[in-house]
């Protein structure tokens, strides 16, 4: 008998339009499998007043690609106040009022993976999962709240934040298995007082094979992307607080300094902070740095494959001991170009695979010193960074990733 699996991402409601993102590949990946997985989400979108029209209902079921996803009425969140916590709430309640229905219409689940961002999604499987004897696997994608106290969003003091630490450490004592998408997860136990089996790191990744496909099919032309006598430095994704872009945007501002005209930033995206630098270069008159518009995840790997250099940086904080585990790394590695981080940590990927190198954060001269080592190194030298890109890439395949999980899974049933 095939076995069924209920995956709960309160976030997952854009994955059945992109066809993307860790829950979609790994339920995509588990059908391959003979298994039967279901992505349950809110019918809202993250950040977003768009959502799923549920109509009268509770909840409906779409079926895409053969994957059911099932999309529960919650509260729409677009900012990270009051309604943000609302929206919480009223999809972990309603996920419990509706479970029994969802199982009648597709089945008892064998095992359920509940996912953070927000602990309350635990809280919904662990209920779900306890009063029907199913397995549960609690999967932590942020550490909440502890990554809102590191972020400054929100004191340690704050009575929500105690109910999300006392939640967060009753999950963590007794969920079946636990998987952390950074590393150090065991670390944090450990730092929490706790110490336990059936602990397990699966970090993000990508489908290799549709990142390569979109590579062949979907060439984005662009003339900043398309000069072969620059020296291009890549960003893609989000330009807010956590992502700390000024660090990069001053490194421009030096580097135009030092009259080095072949070296270009070129940065794809959007977010709270990117006019507020669109404003800063032009005030400035920083001529080697071009902001560009959001484009569909489909072009992202011609984009990339044009620069010569990926980076991200962020903001310093405690968490990175746990190790990062962020989306874009995967698409920079996928790229075969090396990569140049300021974000300081432990678990490095980029020290790991030899494919880029992670310098002092905080600092403009060590951005520019890390841009610069790229920029004279050899080709020989450089091209090895590349190959070791490829492998990283490799490595964190979704098709590597879910044979991690299907041995979670096997292990919990047996």
């Amino acid at each position: 008998m095939k076995k069924k699996i209920w995956l709960i991402n309160h976030y997952a409601t854009g994955m059945h339009l992109s066809k993307g993102g860790r829950h979609y590949w790994f339920a995509k990946e588990l059908l391959k499998r003979g298994y039967e997985p279901t992505i349950i989400c809110a019918n809202t979108y993250h950040n977003s007043k768009n959502y799923e029209d549920t109509g009268n209902e509770k909840y409906i079921v779409k079926d895409v690609d053969g994957i059911p996803f099932v999309f529960v009425k919650t509260k729409s969140a677009v900012t990270n106040g009051l309604d943000r916590i609302i929206s919480m709430i009223t999809f972990y309640l309603n996920l419990s009022k509706i479970s029994k229905s969802i199982k009648k219409k597709l089945g008892k689940p064998d095992v359920i993976l509940a996912s953070s961002v927000h602990p309350l999604s635990w809280l919904a499987g662990y209920r779900v999962a306890k009063k029907n004897n199913i397995k549960l696997i609690a999967e932590t994608r942020d550490l909440w709240p502890e990554t809102l106290i590191a972020m400054g969003a929100m004191k340690r003091s704050n009575l929500f934040a105690k109910i999300l630490y006392k939640l967060e450490k009753y999950i963590y004592k007794n969920a079946d298995a636990l998987i952390f998408t950074m590393a150090g997860g065991k670390d944090y136990l450990k730092d929490i007082g706790l110490n336990r089996d059936n602990v397990y790191h699966i970090n993000n990744g990508l489908d290799l094979e549709l990142y390569n496909d979109n590579l062949m099919k979907y060439c984005y032309p662009d003339d900043d992307l398309d000069n072969e006598e620059l020296f291009k430095i890549m960003y893609t994704g989000s330009m807010g607080q956590a992502n700390d872009l000024i660090w990069l945007v001053k490194s421009a501002e030096e580097i135009q300094r030092q009259g080095l005209r072949n070296i270009r930033f070129v940065l794809f995206g959007s977010g709270p902070q990117k006019n507020e630098f669109i404003k800063y270069i032009k005030d400035k008159q920083i001529k080697n740095i071009v902001f560009k518009d959001n484009v569909e995840k489909k072009y992202i790997p011609s984009i990339l494959k044009k620069g010569n250099l990926n980076v991200f940086t962020g903001q310093k904080t405690y968490l990175y001991k746990y190790g990062i585990s962020l989306n874009k790394m995967f698409d920079y590695f996928a790229s075969g170009k090396a990569t140049l981080s300021n974000l300081e940590c432990r678990y490095d990927l980029l020290e790991k695979y030899q494919c880029g190198i992670t310098v002092k954060g905080e600092s403009v001269d060590e951005i520019v010193k890390g841009i610069l080592f790229f920029y004279n190194m050899p080709k020989a030298e450089y091209d090895i960074y590349c190959e070791n890109a490829i492998k990283a890439a490799k490595d964190h395949d979704f098709k590597k990733h879910t044979d991690k999980l299907e041995n979670i899974i096997t292990a919990q049933l047996q």
